[in-house]
């Protein structure tokens, strides 16, 4: 089974434990809708305040993998430190090594907490006994790299009805998610054997994530970003909202088609990107913009930036990815286009609301800012005279005639 660990939020964590761990999963596109109870989940903790137990749980002799999912942000010397501590109990205690595998959106994620867990330990004055742990990490430890697609929206109001409606009870922590679903994982485990295991339940597993890891980021997680920036603009409150609009539709199809797919080594991008299309289109899902706008500065960067220096590298158009990051900009005004207020759920939102707010009088001089920001864009991008001149553009477009205005004129400049 699976024990279930909320970094520090007990909200989720206490409706899991009421309910013995069993929640219901509705399952809808357009081939019908079905209802699921997955069994796994046996033991709940909070690691903010019950971190012996998480400890514990790492060191335990039945545990086989840790498996996460702290998105881009959660990357912190605390989440290392946790591990860390249960990885020493495990050599301490003579036990075997875990697969550690991150299933969220951060690009070689598997190198990147293989690479935070290790500079724990590597320290100028590194003991000994911290020696022989971080050969014992290397070598009996695995951090596969993983590509996990599934759209899976934050539970709401409606889906806590429908489950109501059809398991005839109550459930705190129903969800709703799509038929498609995609595993993409390395082929690096503690334990061999447990590629076999993972193919025979559907998992692609191989020696070149890379290529679906980047498909997802720049294709799904990169048309995600542009269309919850939209619709948080225009008032449009679900993913499903803005691709339902032609033009919408038709700008998503030719963002991935024209400006991110020439810069991919997925061989089946049109295939995926018809799929997406439909994905984002399900009545049922209810993804709210605001959600996927939520820490866009730390997602935008693993997004964005990729695509477009592979359209100046190629002296190709970048309209599209210019127009997403003037809307970007007009987004941190903090107030959609019919003068509904909204937050910015962003560790950046007071800087990033401070270079906007100036955007209505002095327009170039906010563009400017923004693209400045390296840890947005990267140093190759950042002040790229050619990217300046075309998200400028897009952003006094979206100011003097909003943004559907500015998406039906691209449209029409570049058929």
């Amino acid at each position: 089974g699976i024990h279930g660990v909320g970094m520090t939020r007990p909200d989720l964590v206490n409706a899991l434990r009421a309910q013995d761990g069993l929640y219901a999963v509705r399952v809808a596109d357009g081939q019908g809708v079905k209802w699921q109870v997955p069994g796994a989940l046996w033991r709940m903790h909070v690691a903010a305040t019950e971190r012996d137990e998480v400890v514990q749980a790492i060191a335990a002799p039945s545990t086989r993998w840790v498996t996460l999912t702290v998105t881009e942000k959660g990357y912190t010397p605390a989440l290392a430190q946790l591990l860390l501590e249960g990885l020493r109990q495990r050599q301490q205690a003579g036990l075997p090594g875990i697969t550690l595998a991150s299933c969220d959106n951060l690009q070689g994620n598997g190198h990147q907490l293989q690479a935070l867990v290790k500079a724990a330990i590597a320290t100028p004055d590194t003991r000994p006994q911290d020696a022989n742990l971080l050969s014992w990490i290397d070598t009996r430890c695995a951090f596969p790299c993983s590509m996990v697609d599934r759209i899976v929206p934050a539970a709401t109001t409606d889906v806590l009805a429908a489950a109501s409606l059809a398991l005839g009870l109550r459930d705190d922590a129903s969800l709703s998610t799509e038929g498609f679903w995609e595993w993409v994982i390395e082929d690096r485990f503690a334990d061999p054997a447990d590629a076999a295991l993972l193919q025979s339940a559907g998992v692609r597993v191989t020696a070149d994530v890379h290529s679906y890891e980047e498909a997802k980021l720049r294709m799904l997680n990169g048309s995600h970003s542009a269309m919850a920036l939209i619709g948080a603009v225009t008032g449009r409150p679900f993913i499903a909202s803005c691709i339902g609009e032609p033009h919408i539709r038709r700008f998503v199809h030719r963002l991935m088609g024209r400006e991110v797919a020439p810069h991919l080594s997925r061989s089946d991008w049109a295939d995926y990107r018809d799929a997406l299309i439909a994905r984002f289109g399900n009545p049922y899902l209810k993804h709210s913009v605001h959600q996927i706008a939520t820490d866009s500065s730390q997602k935008i960067p693993q997004r964005w930036p990729p695509s477009v220096l592979g359209q100046i590298a190629q002296g190709a158009a970048l309209e599209h990815h210019a127009l997403a990051a003037a809307v970007f900009l007009r987004y941190t005004l903090g107030v959609d286009e019919h003068g509904q207020a909204y937050a910015l759920n962003d560790p950046q939102a007071d800087s990033l609301m401070a270079i906007g707010a100036a955007q209505r009088s002095e327009p170039e001089a906010c563009v400017r800012a923004l693209l400045a920001r390296e840890d947005l864009w990267g140093s190759a991008l950042s002040d790229h005279p050619a990217w300046t001149v075309r998200v400028t553009h897009w952003h006094q477009q979206v100011l003097q005639h909003g943004v559907d205005a500015a998406i039906q004129q691209l449209l029409q400049q570049e058929p």
